[in-house]
C-alpha cells in the first residue's frame, strides 16, 4: 500500500503523529531514519507564526525543507491560516496539514483544533482559504465528532475533500473522550466510505498488531502513530516491516541502546541549547528508561543530572545495569 500525494509518496503508510513539546525536529529525525512514510511537525499557531516573522531558528525548528515531513497549522482566522500557510510554502515545505483534532483547553478555547468540528461551515471556509493559498498538497487531522451525539467526521470529510484536501487522518475518538477510553477504529469506516481521498487511522496504536487491527476494522489507507513511539522511535519501521514488507529494523539493545539514547540527547543539546535542551530532554529519557525498566533511584539520578556529561556518563548504568527484574 502506498499514499501518493501529488509528487510525495507515503510509503510504508505509516505515520509519525504531530505532538506537541514530543515531535520536534531531533525527534522526527530520529524516527525517519529508522523507517517513517511521513513525520509530521509540532503543530503551529498560524497567527504567531506570521507575527513571529521566523527566521533560521524558526525553520529549523519546523523542519520545513525535510523530506517526508508535514507541517501543521492551527487557528480559526482565514486570513492568518492563509498567511502561514504560504509562508511554509515558501521556506520548502511539501506537505501542510490542519489541525481539527486538538483537545487542549487552550486550544479549543481559542475556537481552533477540535473546536472547529462544532462549526463545519466555518471549518470550511479555513480549509478552503489555506487551499487555495498554496500549491502544495494540504491534509486535513480530525476526531470523529466533538461528542457522541455530534459524529460529524464523514460529512465534513466529505467537504473537505470538494473544497481539496488530498488526505485525511481521524483519531478514533470525540473531542469530549480526550484520551480516555480506547479508540474506536471501526467508527473511522464511515469517513473510509463517505471519500474517495486516503484516510489514515489514528489513537491507540502501539503495535504492529494494532495497527493491524485498525486497518482491518477502519478499512483505512495507513496508520498514525502516536504515544505508541515514545520511548520507542524505531515503531513506525517495526510496523512498516510487518504490515507493508519494509526492509527489515533491528532495535537497538544493549549498547546500541545506550549509543542511540546518547545521539538523541546529545542532537536535543543541540539543538535547545545546554540549560533548555537538559528539561526538554528529561521526558525523552523517561520514556527510554520505561522501556528498559531502569530501577527508579538510578532514574531520579539521570533526571536530575546538570550536565549533559554527567547524563552521557549515567545511561549505560541507567539503561543496561540498573533495572529491574521481570516478574
Amino acid at each position: 500500500m502506498v499514499v501518493q500525494l501529488a509528487n510525495m509518496q507515503l510509503n510504508p503508510p505509516v505515520l509519525l503523529a504531530p505532538m506537541a513539546g514530543i515531535t520536534d525536529l531531533p525527534f522526527r529525525q530520529l524516527v525517519s531514519r529508522f523507517g517513517a512514510g511521513l513525520v509530521v511537525s509540532e503543530m503551529v499557531a498560524s497567527q504567531e507564526m506570521v507575527q513571529a516573522k521566523p527566521g533560521v531558528r524558526e525553520r529549523a525548528e519546523l523542519g520545513f525543507d525535510q523530506g517526508n515531513t508535514s507541517v501543521q497549522i492551527a487557528g480559526r482566522d482565514a486570513q492568518w491560516m492563509m498567511e502561514a500557510a504560504r509562508m511554509i510554502e515558501a521556506n520548502g515545505a511539501g506537505l501542510i496539514d490542519i489541525n481539527m483534532g486538538c483537545p487542549a483547553k487552550k486550544v479549543v478555547n481559542g475556537y481552533s483544533g477540535s473546536a472547529l468540528m462544532r462549526t463545519p461551515d466555518h471549518a470550511l471556509s479555513l480549509i478552503e482559504a489555506v487551499v487555495n493559498a498554496v500549491s502544495v498538497p494540504v491534509t486535513l487531522k480530525m476526531r470523529l465528532g466533538w461528542d457522541d451525539d455530534a459524529l460529524n467526521a464523514p460529512y465534513i470529510a466529505k467537504r473537505a475533500e470538494a473544497a481539496g484536501i488530498r488526505m485525511i487522518t481521524v483519531h478514533g475518538r470525540t473531542r469530549c473522550q480526550f484520551y480516555k477510553g480506547r479508540a474506536n477504529w471501526a467508527a473511522i469506516r464511515e469517513t473510509v466510505d463517505a471519500v474517495d481521498i486516503p484516510v489514515i487511522a489514528n489513537g491507540d496504536i502501539c503495535s504492529a498488531n494494532d495497527a493491524r487491527l485498525a486497518l482491518e476494522q477502519s478499512g483505512a489507507a495507513g496508520v498514525m502513530v502516536g504515544r505508541g513511539a515514545q520511548g520507542r522511535p524505531w515503531l513506525l519501521a517495526q510496523i512498516a516491516r510487518e504490515l507493508f514488507d519494509a526492509p527489515r529494523v533491528d532495535v537497538p539493545q544493549g549498547t546500541a541502546l545506550v549509543d542511540l539514547v546518547r545521539g538523541h540527547h546529545a542532537a536535543m543539546i543541540d539543538f535547545y541549547g545546554g540549560q533548555l535542551g537538559l528539561r526538554v530532554a528529561r521526558k525523552h529519557l523517561g520514556w527510554y528508561m520505561d522501556q528498559a525498566n531502569t530501577v527508579p533511584q538510578m532514574r531520579r539520578e539521570v533526571l536530575t543530572a546538570d550536565t549533559a556529561d554527567k547524563v552521557a556518563r549515567l545511561l549505560p548504568l541507567a539503561l543496561l545495569e540498573h533495572r529491574a527484574m521481570a516478574a
